[in-house]
């Protein structure tokens, strides 16, 4: 099989053209995916009206999948795999949970020991208008500081903590925030990753991070600020406009991703979501 791409932006992501993920696919025709996957940080299907199985199992082909324990009350009730993004309410008529997920820069699973490899976003439902989603590519956002930057960063940890979404106060909203807590410490990770398959360094970082380890957060929070607004430079980030049945494929190794409020509240906007797991990384942090 020979792909056809279709490029997204100067500085990430590929369409992979007249393809159905859910038809059979040799190891060598997925070894063609794979490999674009890893040019392009972000790869996307479109027209993909598959099943929640057929989901699940194309997903598995790049790696064991979570089963999101970390986030209890956002997975699907009959597959753990899926992890919902929506502002549906739930059936008791209460509001989702997860209806603010995403909105801050940040990468799937940092706040975990086994920190995701890759994440796969199919779209059931999206706004008339908006709904968007941003990434940035954070192998080119560290390639292009000066080598006294790099040096700088390449022996910091960064705390990343869970949750960090916006909040109504409602007591369901409050209580989640609390078990999340509990189920999700705050984890250092190396601010500088190195690709386990390209070998290329990148930045992993994002904005539930408040501090390095080692620092105070006044301390930190001017380089933290420089960094994430460095990476989310124009010529780093590809913006997605999603289409229904769209299913996107996204490296959390070395791109970082935002979720935007750019549409009306009251249209329903509902994703759902594989998470591909990756290598341990990180150290639990004791934070008084």
């Amino acid at each position: 099989m020979s792909l056809k791409l279709r490029k997204l932006s100067h500085g990430l992501g590929a369409e992979i053209c007249d393809i159905n993920i859910a038809a059979p696919m040799s190891e060598s025709a997925f070894g063609e995916i794979h490999r674009a996957f890893l040019d392009n940080g972000v790869l996307l299907f479109r027209n993909q009206n598959i099943t929640r199985e057929q989901h699940i199992e194309f997903s598995r082909r790049f790696g064991e999948l979570d089963d999101h324990a970390a986030f209890p009350s956002d997975r699907h009730p009959q597959y753990p795999q899926l992890m919902l993004v929506t502002n549906e309410p739930q059936p008791d008529g209460t509001p989702s949970v997860s209806r603010y997920t995403g909105r801050r820069w940040h990468t799937d699973m940092s706040h975990t020991l086994e920190p995701s490899l890759g994440s796969l976003l199919r779209c059931w439902k999206i706004p008339g208008v908006g709904g968007d989603t941003m990434f940035a590519n954070m192998t080119l956002a560290y390639e292009a500081l000066s080598p006294g930057m790099q040096k700088l960063i390449s022996k910091l940890h960064a705390i990343h903590f869970s949750g960090g979404r916006k909040l109504d106060n409602t007591i369901a909203d409050q209580a989640h925030a609390a078990e999340q807590k509990r189920l999700s410490p705050p984890l250092a990770h190396p601010v500088v990753r190195v690709h386990p398959e390209t070998g290329r360094k990148a930045i992993y970082l994002g904005e539930k991070v408040k501090r390095f380890d080692g620092m105070s957060e006044a301390e930190s929070q001017p380089l933290i600020e420089y960094l994430n607004n460095h990476a989310t430079k124009p010529e780093f980030v590809y913006r997605h406009q999603w289409h229904e049945n769209d299913i996107l494929l996204w490296d959390n190794r070395c791109t970082m991703h935002i979720a935007l409020a750019d549409f009306d509240q009251n249209e329903r906007r509902h994703m759902e979501r594989t998470t591909v797991m990756g290598t341990p990384s990180g150290y639990v942090v004791a934070i008084a």
